[in-house]
């Protein structure tokens, strides 16, 4: 029955790597989603078959009610909303990660405790309990919610490496049975889920794709550790997997904003003293209307659109793909500068235009739109801001300095469709929109989209 066992957990561990590996591609995305998926449901069951759990009546209830939140979630959370959701998710991983970790040790006899099994529930616990925290901030910041958005205090990276020491502190109390070691658990739970707010409640919102990524590989050690505390192998590799992605999709996101983990995690992203405003900056900004946008676009032969959140929040896609096979049914070359950080987490843009049917090979990367921008007639800048700011290379003290960014300013007419002049997340303002070559559109994204293609079919 073992080796029947450790066979189901072989099939399901390669259904986990075909799944990721089919995430690499859109055209392998939902085949491996259904991997995925499969091998989850094959380590469940073998799982409960084999610690010959008792009260299936107790885990069909829970399946229940979680698959009913699960199903209203996919239904009501909206395309914008899903970095929220992400950040749930690893908080929710997190926190399980704990209370399973909490549940085995209170049912262990102190006779049967080991240092092994000791290190893995406190791992378990501090490393959860830090996702848990943090993934919640996570949420909150993206959420735009107020409580969080600028809780700052002298003193305050101490005070984080002040948590994190008597949190390992207690840890190696537990581990090493000095007292009661419950006792040293749930401390420790507490100071780390302050840890994990600390940690996050001070990192600026334009470096939230980074820490999304970072705390989804936390949420994988935290199972990871959770399953060497259970004895369980498929639990193992799977969360080494989760963790291993996130930490290369961290390193990923960090290298496409130019910045180190250390100071994404121990910087802040604000304003310098004395910076310019915006009502100087914006002195010369042109405004102009769908229909004269419709008139650059009847003439024009190659056409870049880069897409923002502002784009998710109204929701534009379908609009922008109705503008999009308008254009290239006459001929005119389409294509979508991505950038990697474009959004609230990372390959949010993507998901939004593959929703929309856009084909997949329309959608370049920054480094592979930006040699060939000088080139574009026009680029329409739909709701981006920081990801297409110009100040990133000329001003040393500007939050965003040194961040690679999408050469939109080289075309030879740059369309800015926003609501308004507001800042990104950065919080700073963006010269983009006075320059002499750039035209702004002001209004809602998807609206504005369609009276521009419905001006375009009408000229």
């Amino acid at each position: 029955m073992t080796g029947f066992i450790n066979l189901c957990y072989l099939i399901a561990a390669t259904l986990f790597i075909l799944g990721l590996k089919g995430l690499t591609h859109p055209r392998t995305a939902v085949r491996g989603n259904l991997y995925g998926a499969l091998g989850m449901l094959l380590a469940v069951v073998v799982t409960l078959f084999d610690r010959e759990i008792a009260g299936f009546w107790l885990i069909a209830f829970g399946l229940i009610v979680g698959g009913a939140i699960g199903a209203v979630l996919a239904v009501k959370i909206q395309m914008t909303a899903m970095p929220q959701l992400v950040a749930l998710f690893n908080g929710f991983g997190g926190g399980a990660s704990v209370l399973v970790a909490g549940a085995v040790l209170a049912a262990t006899e102190k006779s049967a405790m080991f240092g092994e099994m000791l290190t893995a529930t406190a791992a378990s616990g501090l490393i959860g309990a830090v996702t848990f925290s943090g993934s919640l901030v996570a949420f909150a910041k993206l959420q735009e919610l107020d409580f969080v958005k600028d809780i700052r205090f002298s003193g305050q990276q101490m005070c984080n490496l002040g948590l994190s020491v008597v949190a390992v502190g207690l840890a190696l109390l537990m581990v090493n049975q000095i007292g009661g070691v419950s006792v040293w658990f749930w401390l420790m739970v507490l100071v780390s889920l302050g840890l994990g707010f600390l940690l996050v409640v001070s990192i600026g919102g334009a470096d939230m794709p980074v820490v999304i990524a970072l705390l989804n590989s936390y949420s994988g050690l935290a199972a990871a550790a959770t399953g060497f505390v259970l004895s369980n192998t498929v639990l193992i590799i799977a969360g080494s997997l989760v963790g291993a992605s996130g930490l290369i999709l961290t390193r990923i996101m960090c290298v496409a904003m130019n910045r180190s983990l250390a100071h994404v995690l121990f910087g802040t992203l604000q304003p310098a003293a004395g910076s310019v405003s915006g009502d100087e900056v914006y002195v010369n900004v042109k405004s102009t209307s769908a229909d004269e946008v419709a008139m650059l676009l009847d003439v024009v032969r190659r056409v870049v659109i880069v897409p923002g959140y502002g784009m998710a929040v109204a929701q534009a896609q379908h609009a922008v793909r109705d503008l999009t096979n308008l254009l290239t049914s006459r001929d005119v070359e389409v294509e979508f500068g991505i950038h990697p950080v474009a959004g609230r987490m990372p390959g949010h843009m993507n998901v939004l235009l593959a929703e929309a049917d856009i084909p997949y090979d329309r959608l370049k990367e920054m480094d592979e739109i930006n040699p060939t921008m000088d080139q574009a007639d026009v680029v329409i800048v739909l709701g981006a801001n920081d990801v297409v700011n110009p100040v990133a290379r000329t001003d040393p003290q500007s939050p965003i300095a040194g961040m690679p960014i999408i050469d939109v300013e080289k075309a030879r007419t740059v369309v800015v469709i926003k609501r308004s002049l507001s800042p990104g997340f950065a919080g700073i303002p963006n010269p983009l929109f006075a320059a002499d070559n750039t035209l702004m559109l002001f209004g809602d994204g998807r609206q504005v989209i369609v009276d521009v293609t419905k001006a375009l079919r009408e000229g």
